[in-house]
């Protein structure tokens, strides 16, 4: 028909052309002959000449066209509806067909393998591997169940690759199932899991549990059945697919993945973490690991709190999450973690991510929690391996082992940065000293510790307090050049000054890890850097940031990026309460706190800068005003774990007007610092003064002008003994 129509649109033309022509010689012949012409409108004609076929042929031609369409198109739907009758009535009898063929398989020629100790066992896999598209398959019924059909039933052979459904693990089998591979190499028998399935209870870590890491950080014999040269596109011990996927493993993956489980006991989440451990918490690491007795204390990770209670620094043991080989067969679900493995790639629009050995992970909802790296200095990136080697960038596990092996074995060791994790580390080490002679060196560019952070004055006292321990202070030091000469590092000073040590510990800040934005199509803040994330930490309608990696809007403070445990633990919560369904916004204000050894310490919320003003009210300290009173009195050494969000008293603000601040002489025992901004609180330091937050965090909240913050100081009783 198609055909027909355009011969016909290429004669017509032609037609008309000549039509016109004949008219036009028989006027000019009317016209000479001086007698006028009528001639009729032209009619497109295809018969011969005064037949009287106007148009006959060009109908038939149509017509003829039209039959043989519709009886094409009608051969056409008639071979669709049988070839779709056929495929309906073959997709309905694989079951039968499977269960045939599993009654048949235990007959054939080849051994047994092994005894089944548990139900589940790996020859599921295997076939699954042995149909993969990129090997050729046996003409098998199975070969066509493995290809993609059009039908939304799911097939046998789609099957994930870790593990039997609950349906046939609940069947003890007479024998092991092994199938030969016709089309394919022998290979060897598979063999059966044997590692029991982990309780999903969420229970405290007890003090006989060993050190979990090595369990999931190496590949586990006993599951991978498969040969090394396969070419499927996962191992068995990752799963293909996750509903919910925590890119880190740190503190906020936990805790959302503790929140996701909370809201929906049966989800299955897997956390990716790069490092080889389960999740842990990482102040201990500058705080309470460095004051214990135990010598033993890097091996077992466990330590005394300041109130002598003893735990460790993992967040649950092993027994609390399931292997990842068990992600899809776990009947309640669980958390499965895959640890030493690095997600390199994300794909936001195919929802699946790549990691660093090429397997492919696709998700339902993921968050990133990556953290950070911690910052170097130019002059030591630049100075050279024999630099580099004898420099540590403090942040994981392993840092910690390292610092404390390197510590016991030379006799100097210089720490450059005087923030939070400078000073920690300062006054952890400076207590070595008096017991090995260790020399501790704590420089920093400020004028005091902290001075960051701390009004002069209390960053002055802070200074003191940290030479008292056994460190040595050098302030105003900015770094120009490093260098190895005589076995020794030399540090030196745009000022001048020369420093000579045999190790050194880069304190200088944390750099947010945004190595997926890239791939992944994220913003990431040109400020504060991070993730750019709405209120409900989304940076996607499926992907969450949580941790010291998001940039968040702050409904009093604006946009910001928080570095601390406490901000981990709550964006973590939120992330993974809005991934189930929750929509809550943001509106947290997150504390941290810093302990100098176990008598002094602080608790601070919002924006703390030394270059705001500052208002401080400060009282005589009792014994109970210490950390390790703080933690006897809470049970807990973490201190943002204990805190809870009680309705705090609204501050009435007074008349009066604020009297001078009396700083103390011999010191500042306990008291309260207040941070402002156009004459609003936007921070407040608690020093020495625990179990307070609530009420700091009310203040900020409500965002008023006081006139005498000394009526304010009052709501935390720091006057009472």
């Amino acid at each position: 028909m198609l055909k027909c129509r355009t011969v016909w649109k290429k004669l017509a033309p032609l037609a008309r052309d000549s039509s016109t022509l004949s008219r036009q010689s028989v006027r000019r012949a009317g016209l000479t002959n001086g007698s006028a012409v009528r001639v009729p409108a032209t009619h497109m004609s295809s018969g011969s000449a005064g037949g009287g076929g106007e148009n006959k042929l060009y109908v038939l031609l149509v017509g003829a066209a039209c039959l043989g369409g519709g009886i094409y198109a009608y051969r056409t739907v008639k071979g669709d509806q049988q070839r779709y009758m056929e495929r309906m009535a073959e997709i309905s009898s694989r079951p039968h067909k499977a269960a045939s063929q599993k009654t048949t398989i235990p007959s054939q020629s080849e051994p047994p393998a092994v005894e089944a100790t548990e139900t589940e066992a790996v020859p599921e896999p295997k076939l699954q591997a042995a149909l993969s598209p990129e090997e050729p398959s046996p003409p098998a019924p199975d070969a066509e169940a493995a290809a993609p059909c059009e039908s939304a039933e799911p097939l046998p052979a789609d099957e994930p690759v870790v593990g039997a459904s609950p349906e046939e693990a609940a069947e003890p089998p007479a024998a092991p199932v092994v199938e030969e591979e016709p089309a394919l190499p022998a290979e060897p028998s598979p063999v059966e899991l044997t590692v029991p399935a982990a309780p999903v209870e969420e229970s405290e870590p007890t003090a006989a549990a060993e050190r979990p890491a090595a369990v999931l950080a190496e590949p586990q014999p006993e599951v991978v059945a498969e040969s090394a040269a396969d070419s499927s596109p996962a191992s068995p011990s990752v799963p293909s697919h996750a509903p919910y996927l925590l890119i880190g493993g740190g503190t906020a993956s936990f805790a959302a993945a503790r929140s996701i489980r909370a809201r929906d006991p049966g989800a299955r989440v897997l956390i990716v973490t790069e490092e080889s451990d389960l999740p842990y918490m990482r102040p201990p690491l500058s705080k309470e690991l460095w004051f214990s007795d135990d010598p033993g204390v890097t091996e077992t990770l466990r330590f005394k709190q300041w109130n002598g209670k003893e735990r460790s620094i993992y967040f649950q043991p092993l027994s609390f999450y399931i292997h990842p080989e068990e992600f899809n067969s776990a009947e309640n679900g669980g958390v499965a973690v895959l640890t030493g493995k690095k997600v390199i790639h994300m794909d936001v629009r195919g929802n699946k991510v790549k990691l660093d050995d090429d397997t492919e992970i696709s998700y339902d909802k993921c968050l990133i929690a990556t953290g950070g790296m911690p910052r170097n200095l130019q002059a030591i990136e630049r100075a050279g391996e024999d630099v580099t080697k004898r420099t540590t960038l403090f942040r994981k596990i392993d840092d910690f082992k390292s610092l404390d092996k390197v510590s016991r074995s030379i006799s100097s060791i210089t720490i450059i940065g005087g923030g939070f994790l400078g000073s920690e580390l300062a006054c952890a080490l400076g207590r070595r000293s008096t017991e090995s002679g260790l020399e501790v060196i704590q420089m920093f560019p400020e004028k005091g510790n902290m001075g960051k952070v701390l009004p002069e004055y209390l960053s002055n006292w802070t200074t003191e307090k940290v030479k008292k321990e056994g460190v040595k202070i050098i302030s105003e030091a900015l770094v120009k050049s490093v260098n190895y000469k005589d076995d020794k590092l030399e540090i030196q000073l745009k000022d001048g000054r020369l420093v000579k040590t045999d190790h050194i510990v880069a304190a200088v800040g944390l750099e947010p890890n945004c190595d997926l934005a890239k791939s992944a199509g994220l913003e990431v803040d040109s400020d504060f850097g991070g993730f750019r994330v709405n209120a409900e930490l989304q940076a996607r309608s499926n992907i969450w940031v949580a941790g010291d990696a998001a940039c968040f809007y702050d409904i009093r403070l604006g946009r910001r990026r928080v570095e601390h445990h406490d901000h981990a633990v709550v964006s973590g919560r939120l992330a993974g309460e809005n991934m189930t369904g929750a929509s809550k916004p943001y509106w947290h204000q997150s504390m941290f706190w810093s302990d100098l050894g176990p008598d002094v310490g602080y608790e601070a919320i919002g924006i703390v800068d030394s270059s705001l003003p500052t208002v401080g009210v400060f009282a005589k300290a009792t014994a109970k005003d210490t950390p390790k009173a703080a933690t006897e009195k809470s049970g807990t050494g973490i201190r943002s774990e204990s805190e809870t969000e009680d309705t705090a008293v609204s501050p009435v603000a007074s008349s009066t007007p604020a009297p001078a601040v009396e700083q103390h002489k011999d010191g500042y025992g306990k008291g309260v610092i207040f941070y402002l901004r156009d004459k609003v609180v936007v921070g407040i330091i608690l020093w020495n003064v625990f179990n307070r937050m609530p009420i700091a965090r009310k203040i900020i909240k409500d965002g008023e002008e006081h006139a005498d913050l000394n009526e304010v100081a009052k709501l935390f009783n720091i006057h009472e003994d």
